[in-house]
């Protein structure tokens, strides 16, 4: 799987959105591709919904669970 995903990151980011002008500009802009891919990308498993949101919801739904003793 991590073969398929980083055959897919370098396909997808460094192949067709070069030429870069030097290793910063792609650090930069891995950076903001790891960010959204693992933060606002909408995700199937998760009924669609970008993870960063899905765990707020989940964090909001456990502080209104009474906890029992």
């Amino acid at each position: 799987m991590a073969e398929a995903l980083n055959g897919t990151f370098k396909a997808e980011l460094i192949d067709h959105q070069g030429p870069w002008r030097d290793f910063d500009e792609v650090e930069r802009t891995v950076f903001q591709r790891v960010a959204w891919y693992n933060g606002e990308r909408l995700h199937s498993a998760l009924g669609y919904v970008p993870p960063d949101e899905y765990e707020q919801a989940y964090w909001t739904r456990q502080e209104q669970v009474p906890q029992t003793a």
